[in-house]
Order: structure tokens, then sequence, then C-alpha cells
């Protein structure tokens, strides 16, 4: 890998990606506007039979596949995809409704053997996967973006850099569960995969120039052979605000609150902050209202919060006030890792010191790289290797031990040395502080 070093050794910050067409500059001299699909707006396939023919149209298609979704995050509970589009050389431009269309299994199989073409692929794959689409290869052209060096690796800021295009984002948080869907959201839609496969060539290009290849189809086929997600231990713990929380009984107002109101967002199909802010949770936890009326006058249940609501909030915190003291939820989440970097030092000063120090290596290396510390490698990663260390600390050791912890081989070849020398030179810090063991 040290190519790759010294051939960024000299680059700026961004990438020099230009489009390579100087058709695609406006008479203004920015970028050109993509205002309308190329062969317009595809009808939306809604039922089994237009479906097949997608499928049979898509199947003889020839090169990648560009792939995207549409949730309503924000509207309806769950993430599940409310329009998918795609595109395919040979094939065009299709939309298809997954509420007419709830089984994709057929279009998944026929494109097999493709890759697919998404940005940002770990937003979209849950939601295909509900439809029976899971790819066996794939490019990220987000993923492509940031370890290309791209400071801005949105879709439409990627499209203009990479392409000399715009594209225009005004609907991305519509609510997509809207039927029938307008036009204007319908063209948005379209245009999302109608450079997606161009953009995805100019990043293969750049990230070859850059001797980053390897690297980004290591992480590509990672995202693809992941397996789902499992699903979070107390979820309720996310809510917004539970840091302020510190009595274990109000915690227990917010977990009973929290799976209240997820029920009811779930019998609804309704996003969940839709029933009752994060806000408000919080703010009844911490007072533990007596009843519905004192429960009323908290910030999040004013006036407009109809008497039954209100009752139904209580029962929440009642069932919390009674719970047994054993069975309160402990103040922290249950982990297998190693305990928050900010008490280490008083925990174990000598695994704070490692850790500083690896921090600090791996930063370096990651702006010699023009890359995101994050996609070098994990912190996670780092954290436990440094809190666990090897008893030889050799950089063979510290490989093996990056490698059980999910690091990917060209991560591995390129983080394992500068890891294992920081924590040498951790440790001789350290020793030549205390008296009569330094030099």
């Amino acid at each position: 890998m040290t190519d790759a070093r010294e051939a960024l050794s000299d680059t700026a910050d961004a990438p020099s990606v230009a489009a390579d067409d100087s058709s695609n500059v406006s008479e203004s001299g920015g970028p050109v506007p993509l205002l309308d699909p190329r062969e317009g707006i595809p009808p939306v396939v809604a039922d089994a039979e237009a479906l097949a023919g997608i499928v049979a149209r898509f199947a003889t298609g020839t090169g990648p596949v560009a792939i995207d979704a549409e949730r309503a995050s924000g509207y309806r509970y769950g993430q599940r995809a409310y329009l998918v589009q795609l595109r395919r050389e040979g094939a065009g431009s299709t939309l298809i409704d997954p509420v007419g269309c709830p089984d994709l299994s057929a279009l998944g199989e026929a494109l097999a053997d493709t890759e697919w073409v998404l940005h940002a692929a770990s937003q979209d794959l849950p939601c295909l996967a509900e439809l029976g689409m899971r790819p066996t290869a794939l490019f990220d052209t987000e993923l492509a973006g940031r370890i290309a060096g791209f400071p801005r690796v949105g879709l439409g800021p990627m499209v203009e850099n990479v392409l000399g295009l715009s594209l225009e984002k005004g609907h991305s948080a519509v609510d997509w569960s809207t039927r029938p869907l307008p036009e204007p959201w319908l063209r948005y839609a379209a245009l999302d995969v109608e450079v997606l496969v161009d953009l995805r060539n100019a990043l293969e290009a750049e990230l070859a120039a850059q001797g980053k290849l390897e690297w980004a189809l290591e992480e590509f086929a990672a995202i693809a052979a992941a397996p789902p997600a499992a699903p979070r231990v107390d979820p309720w713990r996310r809510t917004s605000g539970v840091h302020k929380i510190r009595r274990r009984r109000q915690l227990a107002a917010v977990r009973e609150l929290w799976h209240l109101r997820d029920r009811v967002a779930r019998e609804r199909d309704v996003s969940p902050g839709r029933i009752l802010s994060d806000a408000a949770i919080i703010s009844a936890a911490t007072a533990m209202p007596a009843n519905a009326a004192a429960l009323q006058a908290l910030s999040g249940f004013g006036p407009r919060v109809h008497r039954r609501a209100l009752e139904q909030w209580m029962t929440a915190i009642d069932a919390a006030r009674v719970i047994p003291e054993q069975q309160l939820p402990p103040a922290t989440a249950p982990h297998d890792g190693p305990p928050p970097p900010r008490s280490w030092s008083d925990k174990d000063p000598v695994a704070a010191a490692r850790l500083a120090a690896a921090r600090t290596a791996v930063t370096a290396l990651a702006e010699s790289l023009n890359l995101p510390q994050e996609n070098l490698v994990s912190p996670e990663a780092v954290r436990r290797v440094a809190w666990a260390p090897p008893a030889d600390p050799a950089p063979e050791a510290v490989a093996a031990a990056l490698t059980g912890h999910g690091a990917r081989a060209w991560q591995v070849e390129l983080v394992s040395p500068v890891i294992a020398r920081a924590f040498v030179e951790a440790r001789t810090a350290g020793a030549a502080a205390v008296p009569g063991t330094g030099r």
C-alpha cells in the first residue's frame, strides 16, 4: 500500500475529478441543471402484469443497474420503501410502487449476477431486502466518494463535482407514502438514478488513479455480504435527552413511555415522533406526575392532547412507579466492550495512554491518505484493541486483533503497523515517567 501513500502525498484536500464532457457547463459557467429524465418520466409500475414486463426488460439489459428507494421517514412507522427506482443500459428507467408490488424477489433474481449501484447503500438495502431484493455485488457511490477524499458526499454535490450536473433535491424529505405521487416527485425520483452509473464509472477511475480502488471494492464486498443487522438492545435508550435522566425509576418511565408510543405508532402506521416527541417523554419521566392534570401541565402534553390520550400516557408512568427495585433498568446500557473513553484515565491510565497514542497515529495516517478516519478503521475497533491489547504489541498481533474486531484486510495492512508503534511509544513514555524506569 506504499504506492497509494506516495501517490497521495502531493494531492490537495479534494480529488481533482472533473467532468470530461465539456458540454456539462452552463452558459453561466456553472453546472448544467438536470431537469428531465432522458426518456421522460416512466409510468409507475403498480401491478403484477406490469412488473413481469419490467423483470423481463431488466434481465436483458447490460452493465450495472442503478437502484434507489424512497421511504416515508418521519411520516410512517418503520423504514419500508414506498418507491423503488431502477435504471440499466438497454432497459431504461422504471419506477415501482412497492405498495402495489410488495414482492420484488423475481426482479432481485433477474439482477442476481448484476452489480448494483447505490448511493449510501446501507440506507436502502434493508428496505430493499424486505421486498426480496438482495445484491451479490454492489458499488456505493457515497462510500466511494469518502474513500476518494471528497469533502461533500451527498448525491447532489457528488454529481455536481464529478459530472458537472446539478440535481434538484427539494423532494428528498416528502411523504413518499402519498398516493397518487405528484409528477414533480416522480421526476425527482427518476433523475436520482439517471446518472448514477456515470457517477460510478467516474469514481472508479478516480479511485484507480489514487491507488484506492481495491480498498473500495473490499468495502463494497463487505456491505453486500453483511448479514441483517441484529435488533438493538434497549432501543428506548436512544430517546433524545435520556442522558439527562439520573434515577433508575425515571429511566423505567422512559422505557414504559417509549414502548407504549412504539406500539401505538405501529398500530397506526405513523412515525413515533408524531405520536409523542422524545422531549415530551423526557419531560414526563423527569417530573413523574401524579395524575393526568399534572401531566397536561408539562411540555408536550398541552391542552390539545385529548383526555383519553393523557390517561394512556399516565398508565405507562404509573407502571414505572410500581416496578420492584430489582427490576428497574440499570443506569447505563449493558455492553460487552470497553467502558466509555472518558473514564479510562481513572479506570486504567495505561490503556488511556495507549488509546490517545493510537488515535493520534490513526488520525495522522488518515490525513496522509486523504481519508476520513472512520473509513480508515472503525473507532470502535481501535478502542477495543487499546483496552485489551495483545501481550506482545507486534504489528502481526495487532493485525490479528483488528481482524477479530471486523477490520478489513486493507485496513489491517495500513493501520496495524502504526497502532503497534503507537502502543510501544505509549508504553515507553509511561515507563520513562516512573522514577527509576526511564533512561
